[in-house]
Formats: C-alpha cells, sequence, structure tokens
C-alpha cells in the first residue's frame, strides 16, 4: 500500500522517515518529495509498505502524531488517474 506523509518538517530525512514506519511493519520505500529548484524538502513524502494490514495499523498510530515541531497528516495516497477528463470549448471572441 501507497501511503502519503504530509505536513513533515523540512528537516526530516527519508532515514527518519523510513525508520517510523519500520515499527509497524517491512517498508518497501520511503521518499521525501524535493524541491527541484531549492533542492530541499517540499514537506510531504510517500512510503510504501506490502501488506496492507501493516499500513493500517501504521496510518492508523501515525496520522496526528506530534514529529519534529509538527502534527504529521497519514493518508492511504490516492492513486491518481481518477480525474474526469476535461471538455476542450472553442473559444468565442
Amino acid at each position: 500500500m501507497n501511503i502519503y506523509v504530509g505536513n513533515l518538517s523540512y528537516n526530516v530525512t527519508e532515514t527518519q522517515l523510513r525508520s517510523m514506519f519500520e515499527e509497524f511493519g517491512q517498508v518497501e520505500t520511503a521518499k521525501i518529495i524535493m524541491d527541484r529548484f531549492k533542492g530541499h524538502s517540499k514537506g510531504f513524502g510517500f512510503v510504501e509498505m506490502p501488506s496492507n494490514s501493516e499500513a493500517d495499523t501504521a496510518i492508523k498510530a501515525l496520522n496526528g502524531k506530534f514529529i519534529s515541531d509538527r502534527n504529521i497528516k497519514v493518508n492511504p495516497a490516492d492513486p491518481g488517474g481518477k480525474r474526469k477528463k476535461r471538455k476542450f470549448r472553442k473559444r468565442r471572441y
């Protein structure tokens, strides 16, 4: 299961993020999203856990937890691609 982790402090590293979730089970990947131009964290990341039951317990335990001066938000990640296709209209001038 892919898990979204939001409202992270900018100084949290990927190893710290991984260790938070390893308490609840095996972690495949832990990725913090970085700003391409400035090179620092954007304040959110994703963790992938192979077991859905372990992921659910991690989500319940860590959501709202106070870590590095912030209450983090932990939710199942939206897989994307669910948006409706936009209809393109001709503009009238």
